[in-house]
């Protein structure tokens, strides 16, 4: 390596420090990755991932480590411009097919032990089957079996076999933990996926190929490959089906084929898509998109009769169409420099926070924050790099329809007349969007019976979106739900018996995008609605607990509580949006919902360890809660914060058939808790689990004793240990241990400590917060200054200074210290609004951007506040108070 490429990887390493927290945490976690790139030596760091697997070591782990060794590799080989893009993407996608091969002969030898790893195969597709992967890319493959290779039990059938199998692949796959996860898997591309498993009879899946797919399909599978697993198997797949998407004959059906996929993309993505900031560098007019159809309809076109136009990666199909005279040289040219670029861009993106995002920040520091990890100085900078390749791109993508306007028919005359009367001003584009619908070219609408199911209830649809505060903007967001669906039909039936749900649904889909995303997952969350008591608060954590229990299994029991929480928690979401609770009441609600899944998954997962291994006599788990857990006001994006411990002795052994000794037994059993909680199952995800605010963090054990937790925060907690331990309550474990690990708490809280130190540690840890971790948008009123975070900051300084206070709710904390005169009175309704504000914003402006306009007086409201003019002056003047106090703690006047 020379000295040049030295300096470029170290100067590619500051600028990931200074501007991608993700690629800053894994420097943190692979420290011989950064310690070879540091060197000089990029072939080095990129080699650890590829150390042989210790077969002691439970799979998803060792690969959730390479995975994380590889992209900290890659991102700073890209960064410092010593490897090109098709090294990059090839690096991440041959990693994923080695993950998902690991992951399938796994989930066989668990299931089966000792059978050979036979009979399931993974067919990639999208980015992963062309080798184009995303620095943050879901996988979306098609796993298929063979009944008659398939390892099987003796008393389980095929079917059942294949999807217990499969379900184990997802969880190896996406179970997070401190070293993050492998791949998020999308198993929804499989044929009808409302119908059929998530491992389908590979026969079955050909034939319906042959017989029923649909136009999108077919470009789908330009892009596949057997990647993993059985690769006999896979191959056979293929090969039957290239007749399907390679035609020799193109006629007219054809021809309307890939013109309805130009159209729907275009039709979709390119209104309100103006370049610059918060523009979709994927989706939008002149992106990637549009260079990915540009050649995947020529190959469409040519491909059946010349095979060397059947390659899956775009720069590659650029070329070849180009080489063959089916495209001029100079598009090829064009198309490929702007496809290089954008994927480069796009991965810069993503470094920032493993964000799976195509769109430029709205905030210009955040901008400038993403030019600036490409080397550029501002974004204005950046986006002058970009605009001759979009303007150039998108020229040529216009001149993919040579179809000259024809005359509107008289149905969608009606069709707008209709629109008009019901409160639709652009009564025009919406028409496009029923248009699209009854086209016959979207998946959730192509048979007869679901478009018999729309017309049923196309009147009363219209009529109810056009109540919405923006009926454009409704029946947009409406689409897209549609889209996202494989069969509309239960939807739309839905809809027609309960019209009531369209009022609500229309609030859903201008005003909260996360509701509307579950919305597209899981249409019949509306239904729950109907029910008059879904709108009252939820019950205690035990009445809760007693609605989630249920199921034979543990897999059916983790399934019920992820579809019964995801209902509640959509129920709350609604009923902020409507304005049915106080905010706080809804952040109260959605802890208690928490709690009570915790609850009800660590029982399970309890019960289905002790049948194996026993009880450790003497011993059991407790789970400690911390943050906004802790503190019993979560929003609806909120993790959870966790701790584990155990009680009796760290050196006894459990009594089951398969004994272990308690540190093991008790390490062992919070990772199934966590996996339980946090691993997407087929009912969906739950939460995610933080558990770095354990001793040691992730340095530590999983789980400690309870005599080992006292001993470290008496001895070795640092002070920011001890300000996060205030809003520590025990969440999970017997009366008796519950009250034993609150009098460590206590104890630990209430000792004596040096007053400048602790003033001291506090302001250089926020200090190092504002610097490394700055608002992520104009509305992260947590991480403002005096912000949320602030708030938190001067309570718990507080607290600790005095020794009083000391409860982990920190609305409950806050009165007790203002009524002691330790605080000013301010306090409480600046951390009343602040948190208001929080758990509003985190469910209708996600992005933390500033919110559409139909939208602002809607977070006003649940903010307390007349209108969005006044909220804003009213967050204001409450930040200065906040800053205020906090600068009086850390730098008093006359110091």
């Amino acid at each position: 390596m020379t000295s040049v490429s030295c300096d470029k990887l170290n100067d590619a390493l500051q600028r990931a420090d200074a501007h991608a927290p993700h690629l800053r945490l894994l420097m943190t976690r692979h420290a011989d990755v950064r310690d070879a790139l540091a060197a000089g030596n990029l072939e080095a760091a990129l080699s650890f991932h590829k150390a042989p697997i210790d077969p002691e070591e439970p799979i998803g782990r060792a690969l959730r480590r390479a995975k994380g060794q590889l992209a900290l590799a890659v991102a700073i080989g890209d960064l410092a411009g010593l490897l090109d893009l098709e090294a990059v993407t090839h690096a991440l996608s041959d990693f994923a097919d080695v993950a998902l091969d690991h992951a399938i002969n796994a989930a066989i030898a668990q299931y089966r032990p000792g059978a050979d790893p036979r009979g399931l195969a993974a067919i990639a597709l999208g980015k992963h089957g062309s080798r184009e992967l995303n620095y943050s890319s879901d996988i979306d493959p098609i796993l298929l079996f063979d009944p008659q290779t398939l390892p099987c039990r003796d008393r389980d059938d095929p079917v059942e076999a294949a999807v217990r199998i499969g379900r184990r692949v997802v969880e190896i796959m996406q179970t997070r933990d401190e070293n993050g996860y492998v791949f998020r898997i999308d198993l929804r591309l499989r044929p009808t996926p409302e119908v059929t498993p998530i491992v389908m009879p590979v026969d079955a899946a050909i034939t319906y190929y042959e017989s029923q797919a649909v136009a999108w399909e077919r470009a789908a599978f330009i892009r596949s490959r057997p990647c993993s697993g059985d690769q006999a198997l896979g191959q056979y797949f293929s090969n039957a089906l290239k007749p399907f998407v390679w035609r020799r004959g193109l006629d007219f059906g054809a021809i309307k084929e890939i013109r309805s996929i130009s159209h729907r993309i275009r039709d979709h993505y390119a209104s309100g898509q103006a370049f610059g900031p918060g523009f979709d560098l994927k989706r939008g007019r002149g992106g990637i998109r549009e260079c990915e159809f540009f050649a995947q309809i020529h190959q469409l076109i040519h491909g059946g009769r010349d095979p060397a136009l059947r390659t899956p990666a775009t720069v590659d199909a650029l070329r070849a169409l180009a080489d063959a005279g089916h495209i001029g040289a100079d598009e090829a040219d064009t198309l490929i420099a702007a496809y290089r670029l954008y994927r480069t861009i796009e991965h810069r993106l993503q470094m920032v926070d493993d964000q799976q995002t195509h769109s430029f920040p709205k905030d210009p520091a955040a901008l400038d924050n993403v030019a600036r990890l490409h080397g550029l100085d501002t974004a204005n900078t950046l986006f002058a790099l970009l605009t001759p390749h979009i303007t150039a791109v998108s020229t040529l993508y216009d001149g993919l329809d040579g179809t000259p306007g024809e005359a509107v028919p008289q149905q969608e005359e009606s069709l707008e007349a209709m629109l008009r009367a019901a409160g639709f001003t652009d009564a025009a584009s919406a028409a496009q969007r029923v248009v699209h619908w009854r086209s016959g070219t979207v998946r959730a609408l192509r048979t007869p019976a679901a478009r018999e199911a729309l017309e049923a209830v196309l009147p009363k649809l219209i009529e109810g979106l056009g109540k919405a505060p923006d009926p454009l903007h409704a029946i947009n967001q409406f689409s897209t739900i549609v889209e996202r669906l494989p069969s509309a039909i239960n939807l739309f039936r839905l809809l027609e018996a309960r019209p009531a749900l369209l009022a609500m649904l229309a609030d859903i889909l201008c005003h909260a995008p996360t509701l509307a995303e579950q919305l597209g997952r899981r249409p019949d969350m509306l239904d729950r609605l109907i029910d008059a008591s879904a709108l009252d608060a939820p019950g205690s954590v035990a009445e809760i607990a007693d609605q989630l229990r249920g199921g034979e299994t543990l897999e059916d029991r983790l399934d019920r509580v992820r579809r019964i929480v995801g209902e509640m928690r959509f129920a709350l979401g609604v009923q902020l949006i409507g304005g049915v609770h106080d905010a706080l009441e809804v952040a109260g609600g959605y802890a208690r919902i928490a709690e009570a899944a915790i609850n009800v998954v660590a029982d399970a997962t309890v019960a289905e360890y002790e049948r194996v291994h026993g009880k450790v006599p003497g011993g059991e788990l407790i789970i400690l809660a911390l943050g906004r857990m802790g503190g019993a006001e979560l929003t609806h994006a909120s993790d959870l914060d966790l701790i584990y411990l155990f009680t009796g002795d760290f050196a006894a052994e459990s009594d089951g058939a398969k004994p272990l000794g308690a540190v093991h037994y008790f390490n062992r059993l919070a990772q199934r808790v966590t996996n339980g909680l946090s691993v997407a199952t087929a009912a969906g995800p739950l939460y995610e689990v933080d558990t770095r605010l354990r001793p040691s963090g992730t340095d530590g054990p999983l789980s400690v004793s309870l005599e080992g937790f006292a001993k470290y925060q008496r001895e070795d907690a640092w002070t920011w240990e001890h300000m996060a331990l205030t809003r520590a309550r025990p969440v999970y474990g017997s009366p008796d241990a519950r009250a034993a690990t609150q009098a460590i708490i206590d104890a630990v809280l209430a000792a004596p400590r040096d007053t400048a130190k602790l003033i001291a540690d506090a302001g250089k840890m926020r200090g190092d917060m504002a610097a490394h971790k700055p608002p992520k948008g104009p509305l992260d009123v947590k991480l403002w200054p005096g912000g949320l975070v602030d708030v938190e900051f001067v309570t718990h300084v507080t607290q600790l200074r005095t020794g009083q206070g000391l409860k982990p709710q920190l609305a409950d904390a806050i009165r007790a210290l203002v009524a002691l005169g330790h605080l000013e009175p301010f306090m409480i309704d600046a951390h009343a609004l602040m948190t208001r504000m929080l758990v509003t914003v985190r469910l209708m402006a996600p992005s933390l951007d500033i919110p559409p306009e139909i939208t602002r007086p809607v977070i006003a409201r649940a903010c307390g506040m007349p209108n969005w003019e006044a909220l804003l002056a009213e967050l204001d003047a409450t930040r200065q108070r906040v800053a205020k106090s906090w600068m009086a703690i850390v730098a008093p006047k006359g110091d």
